[in-house]
């Protein structure tokens, strides 16, 4: 299993909710801010569905104060929301144009997204946001580099960005890896950050939710020399 190139200095996290980034990404990107690139981060809703018997009003205020303050925990400074309905998105032109504005305004070398299959593994379906953000993102990175697909964007000053050379696609199918040895603390850090929502889950602590999920998505992988490696599929573009 190969490495996911490294090679670059500007990133961004695309993810449909509040926690996702933290579930299988966040140790990469902490990895990546200690190296002193620059990652940025795009939430399509703010999650405000997420949390049984709290008002989706109230919900999702608390849900991007999580986000922000598990992003801090590993260096990323700059939190995006898109402002989507939680459990509505549909990978549609107005998600594509939003993802798209986005990424001409960041002008990342490399996108990084979460599983868009139809599973998680054999009878686990996946959330129908993540399938429509992690496809939407695939097709928006070729709308962003596209002058004439979405015009409205550079009449309102986003110009054209043909300048992503990979998208990395968290999965538990993986292609490639990042070494995550020296970052798995960090991540459990970032992921507890989720209090309210963790705790809404299970009746045990944040941490201890944390840790376990953590440990799992970053578990050793066949054929690459590492202790701990967080695996992604990866995509190339012409850049």
């Amino acid at each position: 299993m190969e490495a996911v190139p490294e090679d670059w200095q500007d990133g961004l996290v695309i993810a449909a909710h509040p926690d996702d980034i933290e579930y299988g990404a966040a140790a990469a990107v902490a990895r990546w801010t200690r190296q002193g690139k620059q990652v940025r981060y795009v939430l399509a809703t703010s999650g405000e569905a997420g949390i049984a018997g709290l008002d989706p009003k109230e919900c999702g205020p608390l849900r991007e104060a999580e986000e922000r303050e598990s992003a801090r925990i590993v260096g990323v400074d700059s939190v995006e929301f898109l402002g989507h309905r939680d459990g509505h998105i549909v990978a549609g032109l107005d998600l594509r144009r939003d993802i798209a504005a986005s990424i001409r305004r960041h002008r990342p070398e490399m996108v990084v997204t979460g599983n868009f299959g139809l599973t998680w593994f054999p009878g686990i379906l996946n959330s129908a946001d993540h399938r429509a953000v992690g496809l939407a993102v695939l097709d928006a990175v070729a709308d962003a580099a596209n002058e004439w697909i979405f015009p409205e964007l550079a009449e309102a000053g986003l110009e054209a960005w043909p300048g992503v050379r990979w998208v990395a696609v968290a999965t538990t199918s993986p292609t490639h890896a990042v070494d995550v040895t020296d970052t798995v603390e960090v991540a459990v850090e970032s992921l507890s950050a989720h209090r309210r929502y963790l705790e809404a889950l299970d009746d045990r602590s944040a941490e201890e939710q944390a840790r376990e999920q953590v440990e799992r998505s970053s578990a050793p992988l066949p054929g690459f020399p590492a202790s701990r490696a967080a695996g992604f599929e990866l995509y190339t573009f012409a850049g």
